[in-house]
């Protein structure tokens, strides 16, 4: 007996269903990139998080042949944007551009409107770079063991700049004060402009700052750069004595990375971080960062995860310890 014919409509369709599935085009229509990605900036346009996403955006569009959007959402330090991809779709869609800002951030403010660890899918770290340690030039340090010598010898008679509380130059410039147990009066201003700023005119007597930052004001004359916080000789600086010379084990370096809303699928984690990974191998991308200040630091997503998961603890120990809380 023949089936019904509706039954055989109906077994028709379900056939052409799965060949449709099957088909090149349909798993064509499936892969990733399938639409453009908008990788967030937190901050606004021309700081290093904007230049390194702009950056790499550019490259990863031709490397997979998709549009990158660059958004720059800024507001409450960095929270703002950074927050809102926390809630976005996790599709591999919507990105976030951080840097270690962000863990700092986080080791001072109580509430805030995500989770660093658990609300985000870590995908790709781009560079880290170290930080240049200053002086105004009406000092006469020179060197790193000059440097910590004079802070020694005028407790609470130096001050330093920062470009707020809870900045990465103050966290970095109370782990020199923690390892050398020095007092050095802390000078925050709104923003690193204002901060160098002061340093040049005398308000100020020690910055520590990206190289981005200094460098320039240091080979004009206006400024002395007496070392920098890199365990070892920095292609940022190579004619910088690293800080460890007199300080033993003092290390401060900031990085930059890519974020992904958690439950980001895997497989679209780790194609975005092979791309990133391989675009920082590049001599073009290398020498980018190098101008920046920075140098390209692939990893992978775990290993990613795991510098942001141990970064918190250990600028939570700095805050406590040196009384870093937030405004």
């Amino acid at each position: 007996m023949n089936p019904h014919p509706t039954t055989r409509m109906a077994g028709a369709a379900a056939v052409a269903a799965a060949i449709a599935l099957g088909s090149p085009c349909a798993v064509a229509q499936e892969k990733y990139p399938a639409k453009p990605i908008t990788i967030v900036v937190p901050y606004p346009p021309g700081g290093s998080n904007d230049v390194f996403a702009r950056i790499i955006g550019k490259a990863l569009g031709d490397a997979m042949k998709a549009t990158v959007v660059i958004d720059n959402r800024p507001g409450a330090s960095g929270n703002t944007g950074t927050a809102q991809v926390a809630k976005a779709t996790p599709d591999g869609y919507t990105l976030v551009a951080v840097s270690s800002s962000m863990t700092t951030n986080a080791a001072i403010q109580p509430k805030m409107p995500f989770d660093p660890v658990k609300g985000f899918a870590p995908v790709a770290m781009f560079a880290k770079g170290p930080f240049i340690v200053a002086v105004n030039n009406e000092t006469t340090v020179k060197t790193p063991a000059e440097l910590v010598l004079s802070l020694k010898r005028q407790p609470g008679k130096l001050n330093y700049a920062s470009s707020g509380i809870g900045s990465s130059n103050q966290f970095a410039t109370e782990m020199l004060k923690a390892a050398t147990g020095t007092f050095v009066v802390h000078v925050p201003y709104r923003g690193m402009g204002p901060a160098v700023t002061g340093l040049i005119s005398g308000e100020t007597q020690l910055l520590i700052a990206s190289g981005p930052s200094l460098l320039p004001q240091v080979r004009s004359g206006r400024i002395r750069a007496v070392g920098i916080t890199s365990l070892k000789p920095s292609n940022i600086a190579p004619e910088l004595t690293p800080m460890a010379s007199a300080v033993p084990g003092y290390e401060f370096e900031l990085w930059w990375g890519l974020l992904a809303p958690a439950g980001t699928p895997a497989a679209v984690v780790n194609q975005l971080n092979a791309e990133v990974n391989k675009l920082l191998a590049t001599p073009e991308i290398k020498a980018a960062f190098l101008r920046e200040g920075a140098e390209a630091h692939p990893l992978t997503p775990a290993q990613f995860a795991s510098v942001i998961a141990t970064d918190i603890p250990r600028w939570q120990k700095i805050a406590r310890q040196q009384n870093i809380v937030a405004e």
